[in-house]
């Protein structure tokens, strides 16, 4: 009974974050909320030491569970069978675009030394779909708060970048509606950038919402490597263990996280669900009433991870941030570049441009 206590007044603490930071990523969509959450969180916390130690416990909860739970949501915006069919063709892009940012981490994290969970962090940020990859991947290698705060630091700076400059520099480099669109949807970090330099694109170019709904189709395809991505990164790191530790041994459990599991299969669910209803298997009120809890689950996924964003916040070491924020951020940059490269070049090989 006081261990709940005390992880209810942990939640509520984080939950007094999250709710402004939900309503400021709205207003601020290129900034995001999840951004919002860790920077008020951060304040919070050096102000009201006394209180966060006292919500210690409730604190962890949030930035653990509750994070896992984000990403299990996650599953019901991905209806696979709509993904993989629109999304197929930006699929050699997406795949090289990945493989670029992960190689890119992993020699930068050699080379400069640079602690290996960040390097991951950052990598699959960069690479997959920015702090939903890194919520889904933190848990999975075992992450602690200051180095998911810094891995959101960095993916966040090189967001907002992408969003101001990509419109004005598709039109430099001369890209069509389709090219811009793969272009937003592979070289952009995170869905709320992503979506914001798509409709700035559309806006300038009076193309209604095609652009928007075309890089948000690419966007989610590149979400889909959360799946194979975490459980390399779990069979890497369980090995790890195994060897450092006799008790330690490979189980399924160990190998593919719970919380990743549920993740497939609520896709699986929202994928079989509207393929009945669109072929007309669900029908009446049903059929209109179920888009609407998939709908509301996303809201609520995202929402979750604003609220660990928080608690993450409240947890993070601000001076450690800034004193070892270098390396990482010229990491990003490396990782951004390599992208936004290797984007233009298979286009422009493959005449999609």
């Amino acid at each position: 009974m006081k261990d709940f206590k005390e992880i209810f007044k942990g939640v509520i603490f984080c939950l007094l974050i999250a709710v402004p930071s939900f309503f400021l990523g709205d207003i601020a969509p290129v900034v995001g909320g999840a951004v919002f959450s860790i920077l008020i969180g951060i304040i919070v916390g050096a102000v009201f030491k006394q209180k966060k130690e006292e919500y210690r416990i409730g604190i962890n909860f949030v930035s653990k569970k509750v994070l896992q739970y984000a990403v299990i949501l996650l599953g019901f915006g991905l209806n696979l069978q709509v993904v993989l069919s629109v999304g197929k063709e930006s699929l050699p892009i997406i795949v090289s675009t990945i493989a670029t940012s992960l190689l890119i981490s992993y020699f930068m994290c050699k080379w400069m030394h640079i602690p290996e969970k960040i390097s991951v962090l950052v990598g699959v940020g960069s690479s997959i779909c920015g702090g939903s990859a890194i919520a889904a991947t933190a848990p999975v290698i075992d992450a602690d708060n200051d180095e998911i705060a810094q891995a959101i630091s960095v993916i966040f700076l090189f967001n907002v970048i992408a969003a101001l400059i990509f419109p004005t520099l598709g039109d430099i480099i001369g890209l069509t509606n389709k090219g811009f669109a793969i272009f937003a949807g592979t070289a952009v970090n995170d869905t709320s950038s992503v979506t914001a330099a798509a409709s700035s694109w559309d806006n300038i170019h009076n193309t209604g919402t095609a652009v928007l709904d075309s890089a948000t189709i690419v966007k989610l395809t590149r979400t889909l490597a959360i799946i194979p991505i975490t459980f390399f990164l779990s069979l890497y790191y369980s090995k790890k263990k195994s060897k450092g530790s006799s008790s330690h041994k490979l189980s399924l459990k160990s190998l593919v996280p719970s919380f990743i599991i549920y993740f497939i299969l609520c896709s699986l669910l929202t994928t079989i669900v509207e393929l009945l209803i669109s072929n007309g298997t669900i029908t009446g009120s049903l059929a209109s009433t179920i888009p609407l809890f998939f709908s509301f689950m996303k809201k609520v996924s995202k929402f979750f991870i604003i609220m660990a964003m928080g608690a993450i916040g409240l947890n993070t070491d601000i001076i450690k941030l800034i004193k070892t924020g270098g390396k990482p951020l010229f990491m990003g940059f490396c990782c951004w570049i390599g992208i936004i490269g290797v984007s233009l070049l298979i286009q422009n090989l493959t005449g999609i441009m």
